[in-house]
Order: C-alpha cells, then structure tokens, then sequence
C-alpha cells in the first residue's frame, strides 16, 4: 500500500513539473497585466514616476513570457491570446491614461479623444500582428511600430519630467506625444527587431559588451537615457524608411520616349 502510494507520487511528479513548466509563461503575463493596471491606479493619482515606471517593468515582463515560453517549449494558443489581452492594457490602455493625466487633460475633450484613438491604434496593430504571426514573413521586422516601443515613448517622456503640464499651450506638444505613435502602429512602415539585429562579433561577446554599456547608461542617466533609447528607435526607423523610399525612387528606370512625329509629307 505504502509502495503503491509512493510510486503515484513519483509518478505524478514529473506531470505536476510539466503543468509548473507550462503556467510559467503565464504567470509573467498575469504580472505584466498587473502592471498595466497598476499603472493606471498611480497615474489617477498622479503619481506619475511611479506609473511610467511600471510600463517599463511591464515591457520587461511581456519580454520574459516569450522568452520562457520559447526555452521551455511551452507556447499555447491561450498564452498568446492572454498575453494580447494584457498587452492591450499595458501598452494600450495604460500609456493613453497615463498621458491624459500627465499632460493631455488641460486640451479637455481633444486630449481623451486622442488617448482613445491611441488605445485603438494599439489595439488594432495587436490584432495584426496575430495574424501576421499565422504568415510567413520576414522575422526581424514589424509591420508597424511594435506597441510596446510606442508605450516607451510616452512612459520615457513622462519619466523624464514627472511634474506633469498644467496649461493648454504647454500640452499642445503633448499630442505629438501620442499621435505619432498611434500612426506609426496602424503604419506598414518597417521596424527592426531588437532580438533579431546581428551587431556582428559574435565570437568576440561584443553583443554583450553592447549590453553592459547600456546597462551602465541606464544605471548612472536613467530618466536621459531611457527617453533617448526610445525616440532613437523611433527615429532610426523614420529614417531608414525614407531613405529606402528615396533608393527606390533613384532606381526606377526612366520611362521610354515616345516616339517621333513622321514628317510632314510636304509634296504637292
């Protein structure tokens, strides 16, 4: 009796570590909601440092449940279509809030309006991209901003200056804020991939070097350094885009002449 109980137990063991393995990812996401909620919470508080905080602690986990869910070869249809759900809110919802209370809300019902056409602009780039994921295309760029950059440029911007606006002519520039990002998600224009850029060296740990560097920046200039890192992403890819357009239109052949007139039979 004993031995058979014992054996069950050894038995189970290995499906329970299985069942951990596979809730792993989804815990990352439920806490990555939990910050997009949070988020709000402080920001109708106006406690601006510590809801622009959050967003980036959020961005951190939505990296991690892809990341576990990739090592761990546990990726389901239910934790991606949570982990759009809480995207959504982290990077949808909470940004667009966040950026009324801080500085949109002196412009009365302009500001909610643009924070709305942010939320769905965020939605909608979300839903393209699950469908894209069912698609082959090329893997180290976006269609479209990724929302979770998007969300890094209001958070950043915040977190730079907490303080909040308090006049209409100073929330003006605010609606560049989140107008730009929202187009630039429901855009088809061209986004790198972080994990996918090769910065070459790859037996020399330069990657790697890159990282600390960056770490280090993050550690001594935080509130420089993350807004610069997330208007250079932004920026580097307007960039590019254009400059792709401007190849393109130099190599396009010239259209062919038309052709000659006959003469004029002069002959009487």
């Amino acid at each position: 009796m004993v031995l058979g109980s014992f054996g069950r137990r050894r038995t189970d063991s290995p499906r329970r570590f299985r069942r951990g393995v596979f809730l792993l990812p989804s815990l990352f996401t439920v806490a990555n909601l939990f910050c997009g909620y949070a988020c709000v919470v402080y920001a109708m508080r106006a406690d601006f440092n510590t809801a622009a905080m959050l967003i980036g602690i959020a961005m951190v986990l939505d990296t991690l449940d892809g990341f576990f869910a990739r090592l761990t070869n546990s990726s389901s249809a239910f934790g991606v279509q949570l982990d759009s759900l809480a995207d959504v809110v982290s990077f949808g919802l909470a940004p667009a809030i966040l950026a009324f209370s801080w500085g949109l809300w002196p412009l009365g019902r302009l500001g909610w309006a643009v924070g709305f056409l942010y939320v769905t602009a965020a939605a909608m780039r979300l839903a393209r991209f699950n469908i894209q994921t069912h698609t082959p295309s090329d893997k180290r760029y976006f269609a479209g901003m990724p929302s979770p950059a998007a969300a890094a440029v209001i958070a950043s911007t915040v977190f730079l200056w907490p303080l909040g606006l308090q006049e209409p002519a100073q929330a003006l520039p605010a609606l560049a804020m989140v107008l730009v990002p929202a187009l630039l998600m429901v855009s088809t224009i061209r986004f790198r991939s972080v994990k996918a850029i090769d910065v070459g060296w790859r037996r020399s740990y330069f990657a790697l070097f890159l990282a600390a560097v960056v770490i280090a920046l993050v550690a001594t200039y935080p509130r420089i350094a993350l807004v610069v890192m997330a208007y250079s992403y932004t920026v580097f890819a307007l960039v590019f885009w254009a400059w792709g357009r401007l190849h393109r239109r130099g190599s396009e052949p010239e259209p062919p002449a038309p052709p000659a007139p006959p003469p004029a039979d002069t002959s009487l």
